[in-house]
């Protein structure tokens, strides 16, 4: 099962919860409605990422 298969649909997720996500050298974050902001080296702009999210699905 990949991770894109563990996450729920948006229907599904009553909330937005985000997570930070490493891969080698990279940091993303993502959302449990599917959203996942673009690869970053510095883990902080992901989490600025992940708090953008949130603040527009408000």
């Amino acid at each position: 099962m990949t991770e894109q298969e563990r996450l729920p649909h948006a229907a599904d997720a009553l909330d937005h919860r985000t997570t930070t996500i490493e891969r080698g050298p990279f940091c993303l974050a993502r959302c449990t409605c599917g959203w996942s902001g673009p690869a970053r080296r510095a883990r902080s702009l992901a989490r600025t990422d992940a708090a953008e999210h949130l603040a527009g699905a408000a």
